[in-house]
């Protein structure tokens, strides 16, 4: 994907996003109408690891979702009646042409009577049936390896794939998010996230704790 972004949209700030995302979906919620989707969807972001965790932890602006990019049709296929825009470097574009989703990854789920977003969809890069990380395309995995499910049956991104993409912000919700989970992870998962973050963000302070 480029990192160049499409032309046009409108800015939008983060207070103008936040105002627009008081409704945003429930894992369960979403699970329910992406019933039959046959691609390997899961949450992503704080919610994942509440479903790893097996209880909410704190409250969450917004709902995550990850799906391979060339299976986003059908997702979009599961939610008649809904838009989608897409969402990039605080830009804000109506539709999905091509070039709009080839050169961005994030999409948001928009209500049309409302003007509510209800869902935060990430394009995640894949080869077939393997995940690739967007931070670091060296990092390829099965999906079986990324999507787990919890007991009520919600597909959730693996709580180690989670921390990973939260280093990089590091901020005060993620460090939280951090310390609330690293007492649950067993040894093959402390070991992969420790490889990985030294391989995407080398030198990074949580491997210190891992």
């Amino acid at each position: 994907m480029s990192e160049g972004l499409p032309p046009g949209g409108v800015e939008i700030t983060e207070a103008q996003a936040a105002a627009r995302w008081t409704k945003a979906w429930t894992p369960a919620e979403v699970t329910g109408r992406l019933a039959g989707l046959a691609a390997p969807w899961c949450v992503a972001g704080g919610w994942a690891l509440d479903d790893f965790r097996g209880g909410r932890s704190r409250a969450h602006s917004d709902l995550e979702i990850s799906v391979p990019a060339a299976r986003f049709p059908e997702l979009v296929a599961c939610l008649p009646g809904y838009d989608f825009d897409v969402v990039a470097s605080g830009r804000l574009w109506s539709g999905r042409s091509p070039e709009l989703l080839e050169l961005t990854h994030q999409t948001w789920l928009r209500d049309p009577s409302t003007g509510e977003y209800l869902v935060d969809v990430f394009r995640e890069p894949h080869d077939g049936p393997l995940w690739i990380c967007r931070r670091d395309p060296s990092i390829r995995l099965p999906y079986t390896e990324v999507v787990e499910r919890s007991p009520d049956g919600i597909p959730y991104l693996a709580p180690e794939l989670v921390l990973l993409f939260k280093a990089k912000g590091d901020r005060a919700k993620d460090r939280l998010d951090f310390t609330a989970t690293l007492p649950l992870l067993d040894a093959t998962r402390r070991a992969r996230l420790a490889d990985l973050l030294g391989r995407a963000h080398p030198g990074h302070p949580w491997l210190a704790e891992l």
